[in-house]
Order: C-alpha cells, then sequence, then structure tokens
C-alpha cells in the first residue's frame, strides 16, 4: 500500500509552510541582523556627534575628518534595520 514516504507537497505549500514557521536558526539570523544595524548605526552617529563635544585637539580634527565613514556606518546601520524589518514583515505574525 504505502511505501513509506510522506505524500509530497506542492512548492506553493511548502513555500508556505516554511513562512507560516520561521525556524529558529532563521529568526536568531534575524535577530543578529537587527542587533548588528543597530550597533553600526549608533557607532555612526558617535563619530558624527562626538566631534561637537570634544576639546580642540589633534584627535578632535581625526574624528571630525572621519564624517565619510561616519555617514557610511549610520547608513549602513539603516539598511541593516530595514531589512530585518521586511523580513518580519515577509515572515508575517507569529
Amino acid at each position: 500500500m504505502g511505501s513509506g514516504k510522506p505524500p509530497r507537497q506542492t512548492p506553493d505549500a511548502m513555500i508556505e509552510t516554511m513562512t507560516q514557521h520561521p525556524s529558529p536558526s532563521r529568526t536568531k539570523a534575524d535577530n543578529e541582523l537587527l542587533q548588528k544595524g543597530i550597533l553600526i548605526a549608533l557607532i555612526g552617529l558617535a563619530v558624527l556627534v562626538a566631534p561637537h563635544f570634544m576639546a580642540a585637539s589633534p584627535v578632535r580634527d581625526t574624528v571630525a575628518a572621519s564624517a565619510v565613514v561616519g555617514w557610511f556606518a549610520l547608513v549602513l546601520g539603516a539598511a541593516f534595520i530595514g531589512l530585518y524589518l521586511v523580513r518580519r514583515r515577509k515572515a508575517g505574525p507569529k
């Protein structure tokens, strides 16, 4: 009668099953992406804001000159946070 194999699912049914129950590793990866995004954005913000609170010194001039790096980190962190939100929206409600 039965060959012992479970019945085959259609590709649509498999996709629906995967999106309904995200795997723990997927959830962990998404949470790590959010953490990295927040941390990188905070670092970028710190690089951009720090020169305004530092006394005049060569270190202040160096940090002020690295504003491009601060903006890059801020945009990259925002992109990671945005990617996390897109993945969370696609996963649907829990």
